[in-house]
């Protein structure tokens, strides 16, 4: 498993990068957000796969790339309409997008949030007691935040291989992680996590890379951390960006 970052300052302008149906779709998104979302995700899915299996990126090569999805929702990706035999998973955080490529990718979730306050409501509301106990005693002086962001970005990976998303109760998954100590360093090095559940206990891994909280949950494996690709923006020197905020529907 692969993973590459790209920043909505990297999306090319035009629609070459684009196949038709996506170009269509993105042309019916009125609200500026939704439209840069999505573009940034499927400009990372494009740059994952080019990279992962050494195919052109220039945006005449990117729009021989398709971003689909399956029924269940989760995407995958063909080249010229031929089905490659791998599986992206994608997330996307104030205008940063994180995407996983590998092979059979469709039980492991992936999530993507910034370090920033969550009150003590979300907290006692949405982590189990064993949670909100590391939260309370996480190092530095944005600890608490960042293990809360942490925590919640873990559940948010474990409910997208349940396949139940935020509609299930989030206290029916709890957040394990094998070293909180590294929760207010931001040091960028993998450190492992599971999750447990009724369905069972999902392995994964997590990272902070300046403000941001990246982690990965699967249903099975996930013995290695995934490997950065070439061309992968540096997630650590990234600033959030909200450009949607002065200018909230499309020209």
């Amino acid at each position: 498993m692969q993973w590459l970052v790209c920043g909505e300052s990297q999306v090319p302008q035009g629609q070459q990068w684009l196949t038709g149906a996506e170009a269509a779709r993105a042309s019916t998104m009125r609200f500026s957000k939704r439209r840069t979302e999505y573009l940034l995700r499927r400009y990372a899915g494009k740059c994952a796969v080019a990279a992962a299996v050494g195919h052109a990126s220039d945006p005449v090569s990117l729009g021989r790339i398709a971003v689909l999805n399956r029924m269940t929702g989760a995407p995958y990706v063909e080249v010229d309409g031929r089905a490659l035999g791998l599986d992206i998973s994608l997330t996307d955080r104030a205008g940063w997008s994180v995407c996983l490529v590998g092979p059979d990718l469709g039980a492991v979730g992936v999530d993507l949030e910034i370090v920033e306050l969550r009150s003590d409501g979300f907290v006692r509301d949405f982590l189990t007691a064993a949670e909100r106990d590391i939260v309370a005693t996480a190092p530095g002086s944005d600890g608490p935040d960042a293990a809360a962001n942490l925590i919640w970005s873990a559940k948010e990976s474990a409910l997208k291989v349940l396949r139940t998303g935020l509609r299930a109760d989030t206290r029916t998954v709890e957040v394990v992680l094998e070293d909180p100590s590294g929760i207010g360093a931001g040091a960028g090095d993998w450190q492992r996590l599971h999750v447990v559940s009724g369905a069972g206990r999902f392995p994964g891994w997590w990272r902070r890379d300046g403000v941001f909280l990246l982690t990965v949950v699967a249903a099975t494996g996930l013995a290695e951390p995934p490997h950065v690709l070439p061309g992968s923006a540096d997630l650590s020197q990234a600033e959030p960006i909200h450009s949607w905020v002065n200018q909230p529907l499309v020209e």
